[in-house]
């Protein structure tokens, strides 16, 4: 699904990527002889040698020169043109096994999370004799070509194969501005699995940039589009590869002051941590939106519960469109001769199975899974970083926000966070903001954006998200030095509060105020604890009152989502669908509800939370939701943010779960629920940023997974109709930790409260008077 110029609502989030499915090595067995024929009777037969020469043994050691290929990069060796159906084991240089497997039906095969090492041969066990490769080393990422290999290398407007380092190429296609001449430009990269190389169709992203007067040059990972090797999703090499990018790209006669910038949203903004973790020495700066800090915790598996919506159908969408010839300007550009794109299909036979990644990885192994979690390595990245996303993302989740104090080696990191939907960094704070910082850092230009774009942009966006009101924020400086100190002395974490309440642009991605400050969480937010009390209180002051309550398990609510209420007079979705979301009311029994006193003071939530529960199941697991919402003086409720967590992934790092912890999703730590027994689990609550104005009540629910994101589904536990109970008292202390912030002046808490049915991703519902169940123990 397309914004038309602006907005690309690209399906991102992160599926399980590649491992090494290895099979047993087998063995061929040397053929035996026939019994010799009888002999005719008038046929002399000598009489048998009484000391006859031994018949030599065959040599098990006889090998042949292999005649397929091989190719290693990035913990990846890639072997064609083998016999189909063979057995092929990669060997170190001592000759021991490391991996074996059978060769697919076009003589493909890759072995992959393969260690860097000099000698490793290919041996072809299935034919006698044995067929081995020649030696060859398989690099460390860190180990890179020479400048000599990136400046060999020519680009030319238009479709573009660039050269990796272990031959393989990837498509990628060049575009200057309009009327521009020969350059230099200042240039910058999207890089993703969609379709950034497709030479008749342009990406929106990169499609802004040109207008902006850059040179864009639009590349499909390996195993996509029209490039070369397999697919999946960050296979290592892809990362490697993304080095390669960047530097045969800022070897460019064209491009300006030799270096590059990356651009993209979703995929296409992930990639870009990914590749600046690789230290390009010619990348200059990157704007990662709308990203993921860990593929299991934010979107694949949110608390360990696997994510059957949209992480599902992202996977089955890039399994369909990275077969061969699966997209169709593939098809259009092989049809239409061209030979390198035709080549290039070749190795789709490898493409792993992401459905069967994701069943094959529902606990979280460290040795597999940290390479594709950016919270593991964006201490590594150096150059300058700009980042945006939303709370409430339908795709990429809105857990980002828990890496950001790992950028520690970024010279300079500016954040822009708030309430929305995924698409809400293209609107005009978080693009322009983007666009700005480029200009400093990559174009070395003062930020001026010319009255005939600032008129244009400002017309698409109000088609783009259907309200007037949607301005360009005014250009800042006179000077490429004022924008530099300016942006180096700004607060890095800027909070944008209430998008789409701001009355100039009732629901549109615009805020009604803002937050600088210096650090996410803030500083200044403070860790207030409330006591879940029976009869649904919500408790500071230390004391809850003690019972024991539940409420039924409803599996169907898991593929309940939270569809747009609006439609078009066609009975279309609206195309601005995130500012009025449907969020259904809760059945009586279903849910376990605690509300808060009314503050007498205006609050700020911001940060990550966590919820401790004492729970008892009649089953030996229970997946749980846990949801913070306003209940507002005008009898509405407003939807702020949820967390999600399987029991028996309850084990963490500490034993406990607080805002700054993580749940561990080891095998190994996997406990079920004790029968009979209460249980104490901790169930993080994604970070937020929320105002709760004086007279509001903060609630929380407690329920089953689902019908809290637009996108989002869950492969819950069969538990349906069972009974999840709550202890409250002091003995068994239920609670709610968040982080809060008061004493905030006029500058940051608007008048009025924020408009139901126009706060961007924060629907509102009738707030219920409700009575939770109590539960008869014994």
């Amino acid at each position: 699904m397309r914004f038309p110029l602006f907005a690309s609502l690209l399906i991102a989030t992160l599926i399980a990527a590649s491992c090494s499915g290895d099979s047993d090595p087998s063995d061929s067995a040397a053929d035996t002889q026939s019994d010799d024929p009888a002999e005719p009777d008038d046929v002399d037969v000598p009489e048998p040698d009484p000391d006859p020469e031994p018949e030599p043994e065959p040599d098990s050691d006889a090998t042949t020169v292999a005649t397929f290929n091989t190719r290693a990069s990035g913990g990846q060796v890639m072997i064609t043109g083998a016999d189909a159906g063979s057995t092929v084991e990669l060997r170190s240089d001592t000759g021991a096994s490391i991996q074996s497997a059978e060769v697919d039906d076009l003589g493909n095969l890759i072995f992959r999370r393969v260690a860097p090492a000099a000698g490793y041969v290919v041996a072809d066990i299935s034919a006698d004799p044995v067929a081995v490769s020649e030696p060859f080393d398989l690099a460390a990422d860190d180990e890179h070509p020479d400048a000599e290999f990136y400046e060999s290398q020519t680009l030319a407007e238009g479709l573009n194969y660039i050269e990796m380092r272990d031959g393989t190429t990837l498509a990628a296609t060049v575009r200057f501005p309009d009327g521009a001449g020969d350059g230099p430009f200042p240039t910058v990269v999207e890089y993703s699995g969609y379709d950034p190389a497709d030479p008749d169709e342009e990406e929106p992203t990169i499609g802004i940039y040109r207008q902006l007067g850059y040179a864009t040059v639009g590349v499909n990972m390996r195993g996509s589009g029209c490039s070369g090797g397999a697919f999946s999703f960050f296979d290592p090499v892809q990362s490697i590869d993304g080095y390669d990018v960047i530097e045969a790209v800022a070897a460019q006669d064209w491009v300006e002051f030799g270096h590059v910038g990356m651009v993209g949203i979703s995929y296409s903004g992930i990639s870009q941590l990914f590749v600046a973790a690789t230290q390009p020495p010619n990348l200059a700066a990157i704007t990662a939106i709308s990203v993921i800090e860990d593929t299991y915790r934010s979107t694949l598996y949110p608390g360990g519960i696997y994510n059957n919506g949209f992480a599902k159908s992202w996977a089955d969408s890039r399994q369909g469109s990275n077969e061969a010839y699966g997209q169709e300007w593939v098809e259009r550009e092989v049809a239409d001769g061209d030979a390198s794109c035709d080549a290039n299909q070749l190795l789709r036979s490898q493409n792993n199975d992401l459905d069967q990644l994701s069943a094959d990885n529902r606990f979280y192994d460290p040795s597999f899974m940290d390479a594709l979690s950016p919270r593991t390595f964006i201490d590594r990245i150096d150059v300058p970083v700009f980042l945006a996303g939303a709370w409430q993302d339908e795709q990429t989740g809105g857990r980002f926000a828990t890496m950001l104090d790992n950028f520690t080696n970024a010279p300079v990191l500016k954040v822009q966070l708030y309430n929305g939907a995924h698409a809400d960094s293209l609107g005009p704070e978080s693009l322009f903001s983007a666009v700005e910082f480029l200009d400093v850092y990559v174009a070395r230009r003062t930020p001026i954006l010319s009255p005939f774009m600032r008129l244009g942009a400002s017309l698409l966006y109000g088609a783009v998200f259907g309200t007037e009101g949607l301005t360009i924020p005014e250009d800042r400086f006179t000077s490429l030095e004022e924008a530099k100190e300016v942006i180096e002395s700004e607060l890095p974490v800027r909070i944008l509060l209430e998008m789409g309440s701001n009355p100039d642009a009732l629901g549109g991605p615009a805020p009604r105020t803002e937050l600088a400050v210096a650090s996410w969480p803030p500083p200044a937010a403070v860790a207030t604890t409330f006591l879940l009390g029976a009869g649904g209180s919500l408790s500071d002051s230390g004391v809850a009152a003690a019972g024991f309550e539940s409420f039924i398990v409803n599996e169907a609510r898991s593929q309940e989502l939270t569809k747009t209420a609006d439609e078009t007079a066609d009975g279309e979705r609206d195309a601005n669908e995130f500012d009025n979301l449907a969020w259904s009311a809760l059945a009586d029994t279903e849910a376990l509800v605690y509300d808060t006193e009314r503050f007498d003071e205006d609050v700020l939530l911001a940060g990550s939370g966590s919820v401790k529960l004492w729970l008892a199941a009649d089953h030996d697991d229970a997946d749980l939701q846990v949801t913070i919402s306003e209940i507002r003086p005008d009898g509405q409720e407003m939807y702020v943010q949820s967390g999600w967590l399987r029991a028996s992934h309850r084990a963490s790092d500490t034993g406990a779960v607080d805002p700054d912890e993580i749940h561990t999703h080891l095998e190994a730590d996997f406990t079920p629920l004790p029968p009979g027994e209460f249980t104490e689990v901790d169930v993080e609550i994604f970070p937020a940023a929320h105002i709760f104005r004086a007279g509001s009540r903060l609630r929380l629910t407690v329920d089953s997974p689902g019908a809290t994101r637009n996108l989002w589904a869950f492969d819950v536990v069969a538990a349906d109709g069972g009974d999840i109970i709550l202890s409250l008292g002091d003995d068994t202390p239920s609670a709610v930790t968040l982080p809060l912030m008061t004493g905030l002046g006029a500058d940051v808490i608007a008048p009025g409260l924020p408009t139901c049915g126009a706060t961007r991703s924060q629907p509102c519902r009738p707030a219920a008077d409700w009575v939770n169940q109590n539960a008869a123990l014994g």
